[in-house]
């Protein structure tokens, strides 16, 4: 656990976009083998927008980071935060609780919260107007949006006191996660009903990105799922009903465009309809 945390303490850039170009590859190549649908689509021509849209991201955190880095920095140094505040915790404890925390405030409520204010909802409509979610769609983030994220990001880590370490640490993890959890793979039911009692798995949160209420608000977690579950937000509905988009936006040609898509946060709220059956 030491080299671990030794490790992401000075975490080279390169590393970093290794996992993130590593995991792409890794479900893109799955998601050939292992489709859970067989879209009907150019898949280069429904990456370009969603990797336009990965590189924005990048963008406003490495332009932020000195925020993360020197919060990171002051909790450690002044024990300030959750998890410095528990005596004699076990350094794996240390980490997984931080670990945990930061997926929580970094994710689970930054992610409710846009779902439930309607000016957020409208910038982070942008990632859910997808028709063909697969792992490009992962960080598919208008570039407002991936400011609101930093700052809750920036949030859990004042409020749960997690090094820099923990902080790389989250991220990669949090990277990988939801590479996985978008990416258009087939995975055995039971199987991903299993892996969903501890963390988020593809079909858990493919129907978080059904095109209707009361589906789309729910499954919020990132990385666990114990979240959804603890607030009562866990929902589920068969993988072969799920259809993807917002009912409020069913322009797929616009809603595959870049320009489309930058001006999207900036239009008059469409009330969503609410589907009859729920499971």
């Amino acid at each position: 656990m030491e080299q671990l945390i030794t490790y992401f303490e000075t975490i080279p850039s390169l590393h970093r976009s290794l996992i993130l170009v590593g995991g792409l590859t890794l479900f893109w190549v799955l998601e050939g083998t292992l489709p859970l649908f067989n879209f009907k689509y150019k898949k280069w021509n429904h990456a370009i927008p969603n990797l336009f849209f990965t590189l924005t991201t990048i963008i406003v955190n490495f332009g932020l980071a000195f925020l993360l880095i020197n919060t990171a920095q002051w909790v450690n140094d002044t024990r300030f935060g959750i998890i410095n505040w528990i005596p004699n915790l076990p350094l794996w404890a240390y980490v997984l609780l931080g670990v945990l925390l930061l997926d929580f405030f970094g994710a689970y409520l930054a992610h409710y919260v846009e779902h439930k204010v309607k000016p957020l909802w409208m910038v982070h409509l942008v990632h859910h107007t997808d028709h063909n979610v697969d792992t490009t769609t992962a960080n598919r983030h208008h570039p407002l949006e991936s400011v609101i994220r930093f700052v809750f990001t920036l949030l859990g880590v004042f409020i749960v006191g997690t090094p820099i370490a923990i902080v790389f640490l989250y991220q990669s993890l949090s990277l990988v996660a939801t590479q996985f959890s978008h990416a258009n793979i087939k995975l055995p039911k039971m199987f991903d009903k299993a892996l969903s009692y501890v963390f988020v798995s593809p079909d858990m949160h493919k129907v978080h990105h059904h095109y209707m209420l009361p589906y789309t608000d729910s499954n919020y977690g990132n990385i666990f799922s114990i979240w959804d579950r603890l607030f009562g937000t866990f929902m589920s509905l068969d993988r072969e009903d799920i259809v993807y988009g917002v009912d409020t936006f069913p322009d797929e040609i616009a809603n595959g465009k870049i320009g489309e898509l930058l001006k999207q946060p900036f239009h008059k709220y469409r009330k969503p309809t609410t589907s009859n059956s729920q499971d």
